[in-house]
């Protein structure tokens, strides 16, 4: 087995005169799982086509477009791994210095929109080429959306790509029928009737049971309006009960949506993810040193993917489902075998995981054949009493795993739903969690601790979270263990005030813990906490929701979080007069900063309260005596 080609000297070379599908990615090319673009070339290829890939073509050059001939059935684009614009660009609009899917982590080789800059350069060279987009940036933009860095309300990027169908979601099933129906013969304007796509029309009269959402001239004009409709998508994004969705633009033409594709059984699962991928990027990229996203994935396991958890911020339910799919145990085995069989293998399985780690099962068995509720979610705001709690199948996962020979440790970096894992009656997951898993820290993600927030959120009240917190330490206590806890917090999500903001301050004041770094709510396509910054409603009930959109008060509610870092002194001292909390100027151990110019004699608590400590300390009832600290806090986009 080789790299699908990317020259004509690779085709050569393996005696293709012309391919089927030229595949278009924004990202290098790395041919192993964890790669979009690598699982759905290759399943193609196990279907008997011919896959070819063009990464990072010059977008202001038509040749680059071409280097691989004309294909026989027609093009696909991908933006990447990531949506293009997520990649370039921080919250604050500032471009990031490196991208991690680039050989070299160099910045600026894919253009902002992927996904559009790369259709419209096909149509200029290739206009009767079929043209399939799909990736998360497709998968997350199928309709009308609002697009954060331009401030605006766009249309679905199968208009503005000029693309002829999206295939959204994960996408391995609806692409080889697409490619039958290509194969067979039938026009790409007349592939209507594949479950997981999105197609365009300017006739609906043969369309049966299908929800009329608002038009996109309707919805742009109101925003109420795109909150309506946002909640009927997500009402129907599971396959059991979604219905065809239209949307109507100008012009008469109509952009439709299929109902999802099933999920995948275990047995799909496990033959996706056997397939023959080279599990490494292309030796082209080696003088450039690599491309750095691989030294995060190479040692790691995908286990599962869906996730019930229905986190607002979080675009899962509407790329991934809420509906759990695994792999066997046979299979995830088979591939750690071949991962201690690598040269630079040291002993270290770095995840097992996927969008929650410690999700192996649906959520209920109705969900297998009814579907997930619409109205309803598994863990928010308290736990389904149809939910079932099991951590048996992924513990004993991790034990296999653990006792493989040459495996030194199996660690666990995928987010952990802590709320499931308190409603887990059975503590033996926790306990060995703990004892074999953590490598020093445990990343889990609160979010906020303000339950007036959290609702927002879709997270559970602060008071599961405390309790998470206590179990956690008295573990480590009776394991022998000095493991911390890294908490994500995000900052300015909507609903959060300044006084919510300060709430937050003050809880992590009482811990002796402020975060090295702070996540400013992102709002990314499709998703229920996007909607409500767009709108300020929360498209759940209808109901409006404070939002922060003003970049100073962001500013202040991300200082908060820092009070102790010197640099964020006025912000702090602003907000707290703002928010009407001046008592929170001063000296007593509950204040957050000092009056500016006034100095205390030394030894005061102006000197041993205000220290810059970093770490997470033991509640009140489990204190040794001694601080401790962590480091190498971050957030990650999406991780529940």
């Amino acid at each position: 087995m080789d790299f699908l080609p990317i020259s004509k000297e690779d085709m050569d070379k393996q005696g293709i005169e012309q391919l089927d599908f030229v595949y278009v990615i924004g990202d290098a090319y790395v041919d192993h799982p964890s790669f979009g673009h690598a699982i759905i070339s290759r399943v193609l290829q196990a279907n008997g086509y011919r896959v070819g890939i063009i990464s990072q073509p010059d977008w202001k050059d038509e040749r680059s477009i071409t280097v691989l001939g004309k294909p026989k059935l027609g093009f696909l684009i991908s933006g990447g791994n990531m949506d293009s614009m997520v990649n370039h660009y921080f919250v604050s609009g500032k471009h990031r210095p490196s991208d991690a899917y680039t050989p070299g982590g160099e910045p600026y080789k894919r253009p902002d929109h992927a996904t559009v800059v790369y259709g419209n350069l096909i149509r200029r060279v290739y206009k009767d080429v079929p043209v399939i987009v799909g990736g998360i940036e497709a998968s997350l933009r199928r309709m009308a959306h609002y697009d954060y860095w331009s401030d605006s309300f766009k249309r679905s990027i199968l208009l503005d790509s000029q693309a002829d169908l999206i295939s959204y979601g994960m996408g391995e099933k609806s692409i080889v029928e697409i490619a039958d129906a290509l194969a067979g013969g039938i026009a790409v304007k007349d592939i209507t009737f594949i479950p997981g796509t999105v197609y365009k029309t300017k006739d609906i009269t043969g369309i049966y049971d299908a929800i009329r959402l608002p038009s996109y001239e309707e919805m742009k004009s109101v925003p109420r309006r795109y909150a309506e409709s946002f909640q009927v998508q997500y009402c129907n994004t599971d396959p059991f009960v979604g219905k065809t969705l239209i949307e109507e633009y100008p012009h008469g033409v109509f952009v439709v949506q299929n109902p999802p594709q099933p999920p995948l059984t275990t047995q799909e699962m496990d033959a996706v993810y056997d397939l023959p991928y080279m599990r490494t990027y292309h030796p082209s990229y080696e003088a450039a040193g690599g491309v750095p996203a691989i030294s995060e994935i190479k040692f790691s396991l995908v286990s599962n993917r869906g996730c019930f958890g229905g986190c607002n911020f979080c675009a899962l339910t509407f790329h991934q489902g809420r509906t759990v799919q695994v792999r066997s145990h046979e299979s995830i085995l088979r591939e750690a075998e071949g991962m201690i069989r690598e040269k630079d293998f040291k002993g270290y399985i770095h995840d097992v995981g996927g969008p929650t780690a410690n999700f192996r099962r649906p959520s209920c068995q109705k969900q297998m054949t009814q579907g997930v509720c619409k109205h309803r979610q598994c863990l928010f705001p308290e736990p389904c009493p149809n939910l079932e709690v099991d951590h048996s199948d992924y513990l004993s996962l991790l034990r296999r795993l653990r006792a493989l020979p040459g495996v030194k440790k199996v660690f666990i970096r995928s987010g952990i739903r802590f709320d499931y894992l308190m409603a887990d009656r059975d503590d033996t997951f926790f306990r060995e969690l703990v004892e074999h898993h953590v490598s020093g820290q445990l990343k889990v993600a609160p979010e906020h601790i303000s339950d007036a927030v959290l609702q927002k959120l879709g997270k559970p009240k602060k008071a599961v979270y405390e309790r998470f917190v206590r179990k956690y330490y008295r573990l480590n206590e009776q394991l022998g263990r000095k493991q911390f806890l890294v908490p994500y917090l995000m900052s300015s999500h909507p609903g959060s005030t300044l006084k919510e903001a300060i709430e937050l301050a003050e809880y992590l004041r009482d811990l002796g813990y402020m975060p090295e770094q702070v996540q400013d709510f992102y709002p990314t396509p499709s998703t229920v906490s996007t909607v409500m910054y767009y709108t300020g409603i929360d498209p759940r009930d209808g109901k409006k929701v404070y939002v922060c959109r003003n970049p100073h008060e962001k500013a202040m509610q991300r200082a908060l979080i820092q009070y102790r870092n010197p640099n964020n002194y006025e912000l702090v001292r602003e907000a707290l007069i703002k928010g009407g909390r001046e008592d929170l100027i001063g000296f007593d151990k509950k204040c957050l900063i000092r009056p500016r110019n006034i100095q205390r004699n030394k030894g005061s608590h102006a000197d041993a309260g205000h220290d810059s400590g970093r770490g997470v300390r033991k509640p009140d009832n489990m204190k040794t005596g001694k601080k401790k600290t962590i480091r190498n806090v971050h957030h990650k986009k999406g991780k529940s």
